[in-house]
């Protein structure tokens, strides 16, 4: 990797506009290298940084974020649900999720909402040319990556959407959570919720089958949260979708892959959901530019290889 490629640094000037990522931890986070990098390419005077925040001081912090002029910031672990109580507003999508993972400055009043689910739907509308309401959705796990998931499948358009977990407990907890939602009216019918134990016999009637575990990520690549065996009964053409994106491809997706699987990493939904967040950000600021998400791409794809 040459210098020209890593020429990503903002230049601070004395009006440089803050944006960021708030977590605990937050080093880990490749948003800064993604924003930065857009921005740069934008010619604006903005800065994405990492805020490492104790959950003791999150009500301190984002009182903190107000008086410094914040536009606007993303929301990760373990701050996407203990936030909701210190916001204004939340978006009805946010709402039905119950999860916040970014927050827009419109005047003097914070606005939370979720870009997780356009980011998951983005490559598979832009992609794939399905008749969604035929087809049946199966969702690997009861966190809420899967809670985005279950939401991003009902926008599509989903026929069935079956979750799969290890925890019945956090899974019916799950279930119940939505009746109350303003997607509680398309679920109806549509969402069952499955042990472990029966994840073998829905491989072979699902069309999409989406981890949203944490199993197969880095430094654990050669575990799988579907063993090869279950995976031979994966019909072909079938789209299998990890929302892990190093190491790229994972297990999960070679072994899907090798039945004909189509594969989709979590590198494109980091790109749409920093892409669509970023988009809320500058138009708040009356800032209307086109969002360079192929430089997004190129820059997320060079720090994963770096980062693996």
């Amino acid at each position: 990797m040459n210098d020209q490629e890593y020429d990503h640094c903002p230049r601070i000037t004395g009006k440089t506009k803050i944006m960021g990522v708030i977590g605990y931890p937050v080093e880990h986070s490749l948003s800064p290298l993604m924003h930065n990098a857009a921005l740069h390419h934008l010619g604006l005077d903005y800065v994405y940084l990492p805020f490492p925040i104790a959950p003791d001081n999150l009500q301190q912090a984002i009182a903190g974020f107000a008086s410094i002029g914040v536009v606007g910031f993303n929301v990760t672990i373990p701050h996407k649900q203990a936030i909701i109580p210190l916001l204004h507003e939340i978006s009805p999508v946010a709402q039905a999720i119950g999860a916040v993972n970014t927050v827009i400055r419109v005047g003097e009043r914070w606005i939370g909402t979720n870009t997780d689910v356009a980011g998951f739907i983005a490559p598979l509308q832009t992609t794939y040319n399905q008749n969604w309401h035929e087809k049946k959705a199966v969702v690997i796990g009861n966190g809420g990556a899967a809670r985005a998931v279950v939401a991003g499948c009902i926008q599509l358009g989903m026929g069935e959407i079956h979750l799969v977990g290890r925890n019945m407990e956090k899974l019916k907890q799950l279930e119940q959570s939505w009746i109350d939602s303003p997607l509680a009216h398309e679920l109806t019918n549509k969402l069952k919720t499955h042990s472990w134990e029966q994840l073998p016999q829905l491989i072979p009637q699902c069309n999409l089958l989406v981890n949203t575990t944490p199993i197969g990520m880095y430094p654990n690549i050669d575990e799988s949260p579907v063993t090869e065996d279950q995976l031979h009964k994966l019909p072909s053409h079938a789209i299998a979708y990890d929302l892990i994106y190093t190491p790229k491809p994972t297990r999960f997706l070679q072994l899907a892959q090798a039945q004909g699987a189509i594969a989709l990493d979590g590198l494109e939904m980091l790109v749409q959901q920093g892409a669509a967040a970023l988009k809320l950000w500058l138009q708040q600021e009356n800032v209307n530019v086109e969002i360079p998400i192929v430089k997004m791409q190129q820059v997320l794809t060079l720090g994963v290889q770096t980062a693996s």
